[in-house]
């Protein structure tokens, strides 16, 4: 599931006082057919007797419908039509989706591994909307991967692409986005960052015909539209969905004459295939996984009519070899996933039951199940004493210290503009990218901002990389960031000044470990700690005022100990000084917003691994994490000075 970072997901608030820049809207985009401004009110559905779109969709943490891709709908729907109350395996469409199923009859879908259960719905589209073409929107999020939008935004941004609006703002649909078509962007209207989106075909989403069912939101007998969430209730619905799954699968006929491999295990499993100590049914050991195959072979595999299938009719059924291979290698089919169990040291009675109550349930179908060890990030070295503790050579002090900086106020935001810019005199009949209106014309503020001496129609170019813009615009430009004094060309991002952050007040630590990091098995380990508490919202915050939270600190990070890794630690305490490592936003792992995330500046944070992608060997990540401190304005040259 997750959330959006900085794309949708952060709820729209207005910005007090009108004129303080880009939170507020530009008057140049609210001129009549200059854009797209949506009217509040949900979709409609098309009349009872003309076809629909489908769209499956799934409730995330937060409260928002997430679709299913395409593929997986048309899979759900196949389904449906056999058996409007059994179970949907995902992971036949998707071999990412492996552990999950859904269970028609409670519109739940389940993961198995970890006992967690999320309503579905079934919700319909008019044929001509985004999904019926199969078009699909996307924002690229801070994996440098892509991210659907929500199936309501993605129609209204397609309509608006369709009637070639050069711009949309989502606000009405609670979210403070402005998307530019021409440049193919989203701008966040109170932090100003820019993120790509691109517009992409896929399977076109199944149509359905005739009356739309009876809603089947929550399990049958709850009168309060919620669903119950006692553990007792949890458990009898999650066992539940289980055992149809099983029994889903035992009626897809895995008999003599009609062996078909399901295509969820294809594509290799999801940890890596290997060998384990074979199972007594429905028993697990603490830290173990479930290996359950989808079918008794391999996909090379055929059996001939008559054949009974092995494993099928008594591996691991209860009662029978209770005990036997204990101790013995079980080979694992190939393609079979690895399903973790990651709650069984859980406090809670839930999880614990339900994995052993799953585990049960296959066993009991006939289902082959076997142990694993999934396995687990190395996020920690071991304990290291602190006589063991050392500074780092060639590095001043251990500890830094920062506080909300008091912004100087000596020069106004005219004098930092002007100190930058170059005037000119005859501008090209070009578009000034902050209003979207041409440079031959006045700027998009004129009437919002009124500064004596700065005409509407003045335009500058910067020095160093040679944009233009209305100089009004780049006033309003530096008047809605931190007012520190520097300036960011909104096109190449060049950095005119000293540019520095948002960051909360906090600590940073920084010391030697006798450990090595995988890669660099010759040298010690640079280990940096920050530390920042929760606390209020300053006035260059999102929400000023209002409380943020500081999740998953203190937060431990690696470097190697060598002369490039000593270069990176002392950008990085620059940058730390500068208060560019940490902002305040929405996470992009959790969703939540008002809470300090990572400032598009990566850090390491598995120490002896790499399953997350935060660890080492990365041979690229020291030259990478170069290039981002520079994007900052944090180079060599300011160690120089």
């Amino acid at each position: 599931g997750g959330g959006f970072g900085g794309a949708p997901g952060e709820p729209c608030v207005p910005v007090p006082g009108h004129g303080a820049g880009l939170s507020h809207r530009p008057p140049g985009m609210a001129r009549q057919g200059s854009g797209a401004m949506l009217a509040s009110g949900g979709l409609g559905f098309p009349p009872q007797n003309l076809a629909r779109v489908v769209v499956w969709e799934w409730l995330n943490e937060h409260g928002r419908w997430r679709p299913y891709s395409a593929a997986v709908c048309h899979h759900i729907e196949n389904v449906l039509k056999e058996d409007a109350r059994g179970s949907v395996v995902l992971g036949q469409v998707d071999v990412q989706l492996a552990p999950y199923v859904i269970d028609l009859q409670s519109m739940h879908q389940f993961r198995q591994d970890t006992g967690t259960m999320r309503p579905v719905r079934r919700n319909f589209y008019d044929p001509s909307s985004a999904p019926g073409k199969g078009i699909v929107w996307e924002w690229e999020n801070d994996n440098n991967s892509w991210t659907p939008y929500d199936m309501d935004i993605c129609i209204t941004i397609q309509n608006a692409y369709e009637k070639q609006h050069p711009w949309l703002d989502l606000s009405s649909l609670g979210f403070c986005y402005l998307i530019y078509f021409s440049s193919m962007s989203q701008m966040n209207r109170q932090t100003q960052r820019k993120r790509r989106l691109r517009r992409r075909m896929d399977l076109a989403y199944p149509l359905t015909m005739g009356s739309i069912p009876k809603s089947q939101s929550w399990p049958v007998g709850t009168s309060t539209g919620t669903p119950c969430s006692c553990p007792q209730c949890l458990l009898v619905n999650s066992t539940r969905a289980a055992s149809n799954a099983i029994l889903a699968s035992q009626r897809r006929k895995l008999y003599p004459g009609a062996i078909r491999q399901s295509s969820t295990f294809t594509g290799g499993a999801l940890w890596p295939a290997g060998t384990g100590t074979a199972a007594v049914a429905g028993g697990t050991t603490k830290g173990e996984g479930l290996r359950v195959p989808g079918g008794a072979f391999a996909p090379s595999q055929s059996v001939p009519n008559g054949a009974p299938l092995p494993g099928l009719n008594n591996l691991n059924r209860p009662g029978t070899q209770r005990g036997a291979g204990l101790g013995t290698r079980a080979t694992v089919p190939p393609g079979v996933p690895a399903l973790p169990v990651k709650n069984l040291n859980g406090t809670g009675p839930v999880h614990p039951a339900l994995a052993g109550m799953t585990g049960i349930l296959m066993c009991a179908a006939g289902l082959p199940v076997c142990l694993t060890r999934a396995p687990k990030p190395i996020l920690h070295p071991p304990p290291v004493s602190k006589s063991d503790i050392k500074p780092v050579p060639g590095v001043n002090g251990i500890c830094r210290k920062t506080k909300k900086k008091h912004l100087k106020k000596s020069k106004t935001p005219e004098d930092v503009v002007r100190r930058y810019i170059q005037k000119v005199k005859n501008p090209p009949d070009e578009d000034c990218t902050i209003c979207m209106e041409r440079l031959v014309t006045s700027s998009g503020y004129e009437g919002v901002l009124s500064h004596r001496g700065i005409k509407p129609e003045l335009v500058g170019k910067l020095g160093k990389c040679g944009h233009m813009y209305h100089l009004l615009c780049l006033l309003a430009m530096y008047n809605n960031g931190n007012k520190d004094g520097s300036l960011q060309c909104p096109t190449c991002k060049a950095i005119y000044g000293e540019k520095t952050g948002t960051q909360p007040p906090g600590k940073m630590e920084f010391h030697l470990i006798p450990h090595s990091l995988p890669g660099y098995t010759d040298s010690k380990t640079i280990r940096i700690v920050y530390d920042i508490p929760t606390g209020i919202q300053g006035p260059e915050h999102p929400n000023p005022g209002k409380k943020f939270t500081a999740r998953g600190f203190p937060r431990h990070c690696y470097l190697p100990d060598n002369e490039k890794g000593r270069k990176v630690l002392k950008l990085l305490i620059v940058a730390w000084d500068r208060r560019l490592i940490f902002t305040i936003g929405t996470s992009n792992t959790t969703g939540e917003s008002d809470t300090v995330v990572w400032n598009e500046i990566h850090h390491k944070t598995e120490f002896g691994s790499n399953l997350t992608g935060h660890g080492y060997p990365d041979p690229n990540y020291l030259d990478n994490v170069l290039a981002e401190l520079l994007a900052q304005g944090v180079s060599e040259a300011t160690l120089k000075d």
